[in-house]
């Protein structure tokens, strides 16, 4: 079933932190601490075991002290044997006993396997999951997509019971009841299985809502997937995984019906569980406020069912019958099923059922579906289930039919019409498999076989069909190709239309596009694809696989093929459809032709006509005889035609078609029917037909029988006279059969056409006369010319009649027109037949003439006749070309048209089909083909594309050759053309003038110019392809383009002129020039290019390349470049090197020793170099150069190195610098001025700033500096706060107004590890919160930037707030309560702050918490603020809203006078007055008492009754109108009690505590009224008095804490003293704040010295730091305070001293990849330990305790000289792995000493000294290996020296004057409110208030006595306590002091309240919040 496993809710989920807490006990440790079950005693066999039930408390004691208690509850003797054990018959035993959840049921058997005597019902719960409101809105219910959607909630209990028998191997039955038999009880419904059953535990799961089998535990919910564990990978996926979410047997039960009974028992089991759900029972509980999801389960025997006890039910008992031979089974009986629900299955049971048979194809019939075409069956496992459907109803024979059984569901037809499949597969995000099959549906001769579905097919009756034209579409049509299957059963909304591979919008080449209407496809998924809860549709299948990642593979022979899916698709389906497809195959195309026998215009044309048909492998030609089929008559005949509908025009393949059939007999039909081909029989025999035509033709008629009715009979050669009559005659016409018959037979033929008979006289001779005349029979078929055909002639005597031919005719055929001759003649029986007649002759055109022929037969008497006969022109014989003349003369580039005529042998024009003639033309390259059809007119125009040789100067010959492919007996025809070179222009060309001579401007020639000149006098001409020159035309012109110039004169261009071309004035401006012209032949150009040169010399020109400035003493780093140009400044190119001796060079100061002038002949430049001036004042220098009579000037500045660009000091260039967020930089940051050389420039006052972006922020905020007197600028250190990563910090400096751009320093931030940024909190949220209870454990940690929690915070600095009401956005409110974390426990988490035992509120309603991390004194994180809802605790008493006053009644007869209570409301509160059980209802029963035992008289209600109920309606009962009875018994001036009972029935446990209500009984009216006077004023009194003691009682108590906490802070106070003076600490006795202050800023002035103080560091730079894992650098990790010592060890380690060493392989790994593998690592998880040296061994010569000799030289191990900061013991495996033993002493010669001693006695390590010497393990010294360099050469490669032990006892120092001061103002605090507090007690305004007390004690006792009352009692009587100490509306925490403000509030006597009480309100609630607590919590 659905829930093979699961879980269930606990009973006070709602109360507990939660919701199934698991208790994990020792062998006999203690249960949780509040517990009940329930337990049956089943130990006898008695009938009714379930009434026996107990409730036992079972929290807080141990196994043996329950099963004691189980004894005393059920009288067990404790020795009597007997197991307690759970529902599953698991045995409760010591260990197991912590595991037994609140509210369980538990069995009292004899032994585990005892049969249960009857059936017991077991409590449960099933809340819905939480997924209830997660993915409510995933899918609505059973969407109907216009379906009955009944089958598909069938198939989700059919879901349940595949999984639930998945593990079964052999039958796996599965049984669906509709249970309609009236007799039986009402309808009913029932999914019966026999898979493996459910437990109590998993039946209760099985209720809870969307508990789905990842979710699904035995015991409780937390654990995700766990016991689930997902099924192999099989074919299909048909794993039976289908019972997935929790959802869908729910749905599924009350889709169906109203009501469902789960009976389940498992194989582990001897007890049958049932649980009823209906929807009747949830509204019943939701009328009553029950709740709604709990209920019990049945645990009973199998078999009994004496449970069920309604009519209604009767099927029941035989269903319960057969769980007695069941090992394991589930039955699922649906009750209330809807009538429509109902009328649906009984209607459409073939319907319903075929459709699960669709959905469960491949589970019932195994991976290859049902394919009756196999000739193995598959035989795995899902052979093996058994699906049976049965209805029973009243009065009929039961319907029963097994799934398997089903032939018509569609992936059954499917399989069997299928003619191959292509298999493939998907693999879609890794573990989505999806398996695709496609299926092949030939088309078979009349039919598409892709199968319909059966019950949507509308029947189509053989009658209907009538000449059809058109093949329908068929196939698949619209419907999409794939149906989807999820873990082996039907998805069925869902379904692909098709992929890109096999869709139709891909072209398939040969492959006809209805072959992709013939396939259909099944995809089979696995659960990676994610379904609706109802399994209804896909999520998302479709949008995966059409993702453009799928890669589809094919499958072969269960192997997967990389193999392109397109080309395999398409190569399949061209195969399937050459092997599969039977279509028909037209042949002999005869034309086009239109059926005016059709209704529908648009059907009538076009219509090909066809001789013969190929179909099923047989051949049907026009004559043939046939037969049809399906026809109404059944018809005979020969074909005459095949049509089909379409504008074909040769053989195709195609399917459909009409066949026209000549009804035979034809004498007797006489017509032609039009039938589709497919209702020709195949079968049909040609013997059978020809018999069945010649019985037909022995229906006409044969002979004629003559009698003669008078007798007169005529006999054979009876001789009569003339005239006389001859008759009467009777004649009758018979047929063959000898049957007479009077009309023509044949339906087709009315009864109007009767036969006539005539009677003819004949006069003839007694034989066969000579024949003496002939007449011309029908020719065969029409005559064309040349082909012979024969004249048929019948010869005939002088009577007509037909006669024998004689031997010697010769006949003779004559036409004027016609040539024609014969081949001799024939004699056939009485015809005559000349053979072989030829006809030539002229007709008019390819339709032929008509002729009239004379045929003579010389010797007979008459011997001509005339033979009209249509002569058509014959085959082609010849072919004519036009023109005739065999040499032809074109003109290059034209198109040659020639007149082509088909001739006959007789010349006449002639046509037939396929009749096309091809023109060739050779002798040139790239020649055109011309092509022209003559089928239809035997002649046409042949031409083309036009015939152009290429480059054609002269005349040259082309051979045309004419031919008719299809006809190669007509013999080609040659001609040879001349082609003459073009007429029309074919180049132009331009000239320059220049006098009288023209220059030739070639295409492309570039042209030299004077820059800025003109280029005048061009013209250009026009020549053809023969070189002939063209006159210019103005048309011409008009096609003549220039494009130097928009406008031309057309004029000019008639005249071959064209316009000036304007020359550049720059050289490397050139200008194109082109001469185009373009007409409707040919596009033609010429163009030039115009290159500039310079002109004359005009200017001198000179630049210099490089700066303008120069340093003294140095030369100008550049060159300069003189240049001479003309006006243009184009430079001149006619210089040579001797310019340069006319150069001249001169300036203020220049030297010219260096100075050095060159020719440049390549740039035809003068350059200078060398240029120097002698040292100076700096300045402005100008350079004067003079050529010739030209001059020009260059400046330059003569300088020191300005400042180019900036550098930073000691910070690397190329690395990103690491920096902690919020931390100091390691250095300064100092910035340099450089010169454009990189060398520094000593430039002062230069603005230097930092450029930084927007997420970073500097500490202190970086300002402008200006650079000192060396160019430098000083940043400082500073601190960086900005994002994770690597962010950048630009320097930039502004000189002279020119920004210059520094380096940039990448920073790499990484976060700080202590600094907050946010709290976690975690807590139950689920847990229930009462009033006064205690709140659930909230779990506080603090997070650092990098998102961890901090292990180092002071707990005290994190607190609870809390407050009532919403939470405030912005701020805390001042009235919050604050509360302090817990101490830690054992094993709790490090890093987490614990808030448990905190009290609940006592008050109702919302309230607010949030935690405080105060960071300092000023900065504080605050966490999400955390909404509670207080709700009431439990029940304790009955009280009113308000006190009412004391009533004062007596018996009068006035009723006014008799009223006890006139309206009043009591309502049911918790212990703390909060109003409860609001879901509640009973009464409250009011008696009167005395408070006298010694009174016996007690009054009574009116009625004379004793007590009066009054009605308690969710929670309050309104008592009104209690009135006295009159005359009432009661003694005078006593005070009686009303008391006030509640009666509630569902608190049968719980004891209310009564109202009661005093009241004074009077006889006498007038005395009645004094008594009411004077109880009232008792009232006032009364509450006055309770006022003013609430109020001095919290007063009194405050002043306690506050002497508390003066002694607590003066011990404090006392002891940091101690510690002080301890530490020499002199503590001053005046001003000792102010002191103290003074003195830690004086220690803080003297440590921040001593850290400033120089010492040994390391300059190695930091590891990365952000990453816990990572220690740091070896020569950071120790600290060596001996100099010496560390110059030696850091020597010896020198190799080592920049590794990094991280606590696991991962980091190191990290980190090596982080720096391309630059840095070494070392992972400590990688170090063997055992090898490693003990820290604390001694010294190699102390050896058991014993010095083996006195060492010289102090040795030492070298570890031991080293100092840890941090992480102490990381660093000892480290540096005892680096160090091992190694010793270190004073020289060189103790360690020789001392190593020649020890070696006498052990191994000796390594041995250095501290003056740097090194004495290897080995023995090995000396040499510059072994000896240590300077210090100053170790290059900062050092360990650094710790700081002094005075920088810590400073420290030291400092913390405890913290302290002491904190100490000393809180005590100076508290004493001081304590005075204030003790002033007010004794103040007059105090006094006063006591002195009321005692006045107002003493008028109370005066009061009572008057009354009679005794004085003794303290209190009113009525138990009733006043408002103001319970109503109070204050703090959470309800503290004393909150108390008295409550009082204060309540009676609105501000005078009450001190100034310190105002004062200390605030100080007081946090810093006594704790002990409250804890007192309350005692209390």
């Amino acid at each position: 079933m659905e829930a093979g496993s699961g879980k269930h809710s606990s009973k006070n989920s709602m109360n507990k932190p939660s919701l199934f807490p698991v208790v994990s006990q020792d062998a006999a440790g203690p249960s949780p601490l509040s517990r009940t079950v329930f337990v049956f005693d089943c130990r006898l066999e008695r009938s009714n075991a379930g009434g026996n039930e107990k409730k036992v408390e079972s929290g807080g004691i141990s196994f043996l002290e329950f099963r004691k208690t189980v004894c005393q509850v059920f009288g067990i003797a404790p020795e009597e044997n007997f197991v307690i054990t759970t529902t599953a018959r698991k045995s409760i035993t010591d260990h197991s006993f912590g595991e037994i959840q609140d509210g369980s049921t538990l069995y009292l058997l004899q032994s585990v396997d005892q049969i249960l005597p009857s059936a017991i019902r077991e409590r449960i719960e099933f809340l819905p999951h939480y997924d209830t409101l997660v993915k409510s809105g995933m899918y609505e219910y059973y969407a109907s997509e216009g379906q009955k959607s009944l089958p598909f909630a069938f198939a989700e209990l059919i879901d349940n019971s595949l999984s639930a028998t998945s593990h079964i191997s052999g039958v796996r039955s599965i049984d669906l009841r509709c249970l309609f038999d009236e007799s039986q009880g009402k309808p009913a419904i029932a999914v019966i299985d026999n898979g493996r059953g459910m437990t109590s535990k998993q039946l209760n799961n099985w209720a809870v809502y969307r508990l789905s089998k990842f979710t699904r535990r035995d015991q409780e919910f937390e654990s995700d997937h766990s016991g689930y564990v997902r099924p192999a990978p099989v074919a299909r996926s048909l794993n039976s995984d289908i019972s997935y979410f929790g959802v869908g047997g729910k749905q599924a039960v009350f889709y169906i019906g109203q009501a469902t009974r789960m009976i389940s028992k498992p194989a582990s089991s001897l007890d049958a569980h049932e649980l009823l759900l209906s929807k009747e029972d949830f509204e019943k509980k939701e009328k009553n406020k029950e709740a709604i999801y709990s209920g019990f389960i049945r645990n009973r025997k199998p078999g009994d069912s004496s449970h069920i006890t309604s009519d209604d039910e009767r099927f029941l008992h035989s269903l319960v019958k057969e769980e007695k031979n069941k090992e394991s089974f589930t039955a699922v009986v649906i009750t209330g099923i809807h009538t429509d629900h109902m009328q649906y299955l009984k209607n459409n049971f073939h319907l319903w059922t075929r459709e699960l048979a669709h959905v469960y194809h491949y589970y019932i019939h195994g991976p290859k579906g049902n394919d009756a075409k196999a000739s193995v069956k598959d035989t795995g496992p899902v052979q093996k289930i058994d699906i049976q459907i049965s209805m029973f109803e009243k009065g009929k024979v039961p319907k029963v039919i097994n799934l398997r059984d089903v032939k018509d569901d569609m992936q059954t037809l499917y399989n069997s019409s299928s003619a191959d499949s292509f298999e493939f597969v998907t693999h879609v995000d890794g573990d989505g498999v999806v398996e695709g099959i496609i299926r092949y549906h030939p088309f078979l001769y009349d039919r598409e076989t892709y199968p319909e579905d059966p019950i949507g097919l509308s029947s189509k009756s053989d009658e209907d069909d009538d000449d059809s034209m058109l093949s329908e579409k068929g196939g698949r049509g619209k419907r999409p190709i794939f149906e989807c299957f999820w873990n082996g059963r039907l998805i069925p909304y869902t379904t692909v239309e098709d992929f890109e591979w096999c869709s139709t919008s891909k072209k398939r080449g040969p492959i006809p596009e209805e072959c992709l209407n013939r396939i259909s496809g099944v995809l089979f998924t696995n659960d990676k694809f994610e379904v609706s809860t109802n399994k209804l549709t896909f999520m998302d299948l479709e949008l995966r696989l059409k993702d453009k990642d799928t890669i589809f593979t094919r499958v072969i022979n269960g192997q997967e093929q990389r193999v392109k899916i397109y080309r395999e698709f398409a190569l399949w389906l061209k195969e399937c459809h050459e092997k599969f497809d039977k279509q028909i195959k037209f042949s002999g195309f005869k034309g086009i032709m239109t059926r005016t026998d059709i209704a529908a215009k648009r059907m009538q044309s076009p219509w090909a006509i066809f001789t013969s048909v190929e179909w099923d492998g047989k051949t049907y030609k026009a004559g043939q005889m046939v037969k049809t089929t399906k026809t109404a008559p059944i018809l005979y005949g020969s074909i005459v035609r095949f049509l089909l509908y379409g504008d074909h025009d040769g053989d195709i393949y195609a399917t459909g078609g009409v066949v026209q059939i000549a009804v035979e007999p034809q004498a007797l039909y006489d017509e032609v029917k039009t039938i589709p081909i497919s209702k020709l029989d195949r079968n049909a025999v040609v013997s059978i037909i020809k018999k069945y035509v010649e019985d037909e033709m022995a229906r006409l008629p044969d002979r004629l029988s003559v009698t003669w009715p008078e007798g007169e009979e005529l006999d054979q050669n009876d001789i009569r006279s003339a005239g006389t009559p001859i008759g009467a005659i009777r004649i009758e016409i018979l047929n063959k059969k000898g049957e007479a018959m009077q009309k023509l037979p044949g339906t087709s033929h009315s009864g109007s056409k009767k036969l006539l008979v005539e009677l003819k006289v004949i006069w003839h001779c007694k034989c066969k006369g000579k024949a003496e005349k002939f007449s011309v029979g029908t020719l065969d078929a029409p005559v064309r010319v040349g082909v012979p055909f024969n004249i048929p002639l019948e010869l005939l005597d002088e009577f007509g009649h037909p006669t024998h031919p004689t031997l010697d005719i010769k006949p003779v055929l004559e036409c004027s027109a016609l040539d024609v001759s014969h081949n001799g003649t024939m004699t056939k029986k009485n015809n005559f037949i000349i053979k072989g007649v030829k006809a030539k002759g002229p007709v008019n055109n390819y339709q032929g003439k008509n002729y009239i022929v004379k045929v003579i037969l010389p010797g007979l008497k008459e011997d001509t006749q005339m033979l009209k006969m249509r002569l058509m022109p014959g085959p082609p014989h010849t072919l004519k070309v036009k023109p005739d003349s065999e040499k032809l003369i074109f003109e290059n580039g034209t198109a040659f048209p020639f007149q082509v005529e088909v001739l006959d042998e007789a010349g006449n024009i002639t046509a037939q089909p396929k009749l096309v003639v091809n023109c060739k033309f050779l002798g040139a390259p790239n020649l055109p083909v011309y092509a022209v059809d003559c089928s239809n007119t035997g002649t046409g125009i042949l031409t083309g594309p036009v015939v152009h040789a290429l480059k054609l100067e002269k005349d040259q010959y082309v051979t045309a050759i004419f031919e008719i492919p299809s006809c190669k007996g007509v013999l080609p025809i040659e001609k040879t053309i001349k082609l003459l070179p073009s007429t029309r222009a074919a180049k132009i060309q331009i000239f320059s003038l220049e006098g009288q001579k023209a220059i030739e401007i070639k295409h492309q020639d570039e042209i030299s110019w004077t820059a800025g000149d003109s280029l005048q006098n061009l013209i250009f001409k026009m020549y053809d392809e023969g070189d002939r020159e063209i006159i210019v035309t103005p048309a011409l012109a008009e096609k003549i383009k220039a494009n130097w110039t928009p406008n031309i004169n057309k004029e000019h261009l008639v005249k071959g002129l064209l316009p000036d071309v304007k020359v550049p004035s720059a050289v490397k401006d050139v200008r194109y020039c082109q001469v185009s012209f373009q007409d409707d032949h040919a596009s033609l150009e010429s163009a030039f290019s115009v290159k500039p040169i310079a002109d004359e010399p005009k200017l001198l020109k000179a630049s210099l390349k490089g700066v303008y400035n120069v340093k003294m003493g140095e030369e100008l780093q550049g060159e300069i470049q003189l240049e001479v140009t003309d006006q243009f400044g184009n430079k001149i190119q006619t210089l040579t090197s001797t310019c340069v001796n006319s150069l001249g060079i001169s300036s203020d100061g220049l030297d010219k020793s260096s100075l050095k002038v060159s020719w440049q002949e390549n740039t035809k430049t003068i350059l200078v170099q060398g240029i120097k001036f002698i040292p100076g004042a700096p300045g402005s220098k100008e350079l004067c150069f003079a050529w010739r009579e030209f001059a020009e000037y260059i400046r330059v500045n003569l300088m020191a190195g300005p400042p180019a660009q900036i550098s930073l000091v000691d910070w690397p260039a190329d690395e990103p610098v690491t920096v902690v967020n919020g931390k100091e930089l390691d250095k300064p940051f100092i910035v340099q001025l450089c010169d454009q050389w990189g060398n520094p420039s000593p430039e002062p006052l230069v603005k230097v700033s930092l450029v930084k972006g927007n997420n970073i922020k500097i500490m202190p905020a970086p300002q402008v500096l200006k650079t000192d007197a060396n160019g430098r600028a000083d940043f400082g250190v500073f601190t960086i706060v900005a994002p994770r990563g690597e962010n950048k910090l630009e320097i930039r400096a502004t000189f002279n107004k020119v920004v210059l751009e520094g380096p940039v320093v990448n920073l790499n931030v990484i976060p700080d590890q202590n600094k907050p940024v946010g709290l976690s909190v975690d807590y139950d949220k689920k847990a229930s919160f009462p009033a006064g209870g205690f709140l659930t454990v909230f779990m506080v940690s603090v997070l650092s930037e990098d998102g961890n929690a901090m292990r180092n915070v002071n707990p005290a600095a994190i607190t609870m707030r809390m407050w009532k009401g919403q939470g405030h956005a912005s701020r805390l409110p001042a009235s919050a309560t604050v509360l302090n974390c817990n101490k830690p426990k054992e094993n709790e988490k490090e890093g987490c702050f614990y808030f448990r035992d905190k009290v609940i509120p006592d008050r109702v309603g919302v309230y607010t918490i949030q935690f405080v991390y105060m960071v300092d004194k000023i900065n504080m994180l605050c966490s999400d603020q955390i909404s509670l809802n207080v709700v009431p605790n439990e029940p304790v008493k009955l009280i009113p809203d308000e006190q009412p006053p004391t009533p004062v009644v007596s018996n009068i007869r006035a009723i006014a006078s008799r009223t006890l209570v006139q309206s009043l409301t009591l309502k049911i509160m918790d212990e703390y007055n909060n109003p409860t059980c609001t879901d509640l209802d009973g009464k409250v029963v009011v008696t009167i008492k005395s408070p006298n035992r010694n009174v016996t008289e007690i009054p009574q209600f009116q009625g004379k009754v004793k007590s009066v109920e009054f009605k308690l309606f969710k929670g309050s009962a309104e008592i009104s109108n209690l009135i006295l009875a009159e005359n009432s018994l009661g003694v005078d001036g006593t005070e009686y009690i009303l008391h006030f009972d509640p009666v509630i029935p569902d608190l049968k446990d719980t004891t209310l505590t009564a109202f009661r209500l005093c009241f004074m009984f009077s006889n006498d009216f007038k005395k009645q009224q004094q008594m009411t006077a004077l109880t009232r004023e008792k009232d006032q009194i009364s509450q006055s008095i309770v006022a003013y003691k609430s109020l001095f009682d919290t007063t009194n108590q405050l002043v306690g804490e506050m002497k508390c906490q003066a002694q607590d802070a003066s011990v404090k106070e006392a002891q940091l003293k101690t510690e002080l003076n301890k530490l020499k600490v002199e503590i001053p006795q005046l001003n000792v704040v102010q002191q103290i202050e003074e003195m830690i800023k004086q220690k803080s002035a003297e440590r921040e010295q001593i850290l400033k103080e120089p010492r040994r560091t390391c300059t190695i730079p930091m590891a990365p730091k952000g990453n816990p894992d990572v220690l740091g650098k070896i020569a950071h990790l120790a600290q060596i305070e001996n100099s010496e010592a560390a110059k030696v060890i850091s020597w010896h380690l020198a190799s080592d001293m920049d590794c990094v060493v991280t606590l696991t392989t991962d980091s190191a790994r990290q980190i090596f990849k982080d720096t391309q593998g630059r840095q070494q690592v070392l992972p400590l998880d990688s170090i063997y330990m055992k090898n490693l040296p003990q820290w604390n061994r001694p010294l190699p010569h102390l050896r058991n305790g014993k010095c083996h000799f006195e060492p010289m030289g102090n040795p030492v191990f070298a570890r031991d000289l080293l100092i840890f900061p941090e992480n102490v013991k990381h660093c000892q495996t480290v540096f005892g792995m680096l160090l091992g033993d190694t010793i270190i002493l004073d020289d060189l010669d103790a360690s020789n000493s001392y190593r020649k001693e020890v070696v006498k006695i052990t191994h000796c390590p390594t041995l250095l000294t501290r003056q740097g010497d090194r004495i290897r393990s080995n023995g090995k010294f000396g040499g510059l290996q072994n000896k240590a360099p300077s210090m100053d050469k170790l290059r900062g490669m050092v360990f650094g020296s710790p700081l002094p032990p005075m920088y810590y006892t400073l420290g030291t120092q400092i913390d405890l004057l913290q302290q002491y001061r904190t100490a000393v103002i809180k005590l100076g605090n508290v004493k001081e409110e304590l005075d204030l507090q003790l002033n007010y007690l004794h103040s007059p305004e105090m006094l006063q208030k006591r002195d009321e007390l005692n006045s107002q004690e003493k008028q109370l006792k005066d009061i009572e006595k008057k009354l009679g009352m005794t004085p003794a009692r303290g209190t009113n009587g009525s138990g009733f306590k006043p408002k103001v100490l319970d109503m109070a509306d204050g703090s959470p925490i309800c503290t004393k002091r909150t108390r008295r403000d409550n009082s204060r509030k309540t009676f609105c006597s501000d005078e009450w309240i001190s100034p310190p009480l105002k004062k200390l309100h605030m100080t007081s609630e946090s810093e006594t919040s704790d002990s409250v607590v804890k007192k309350k919590r005692k209390t």
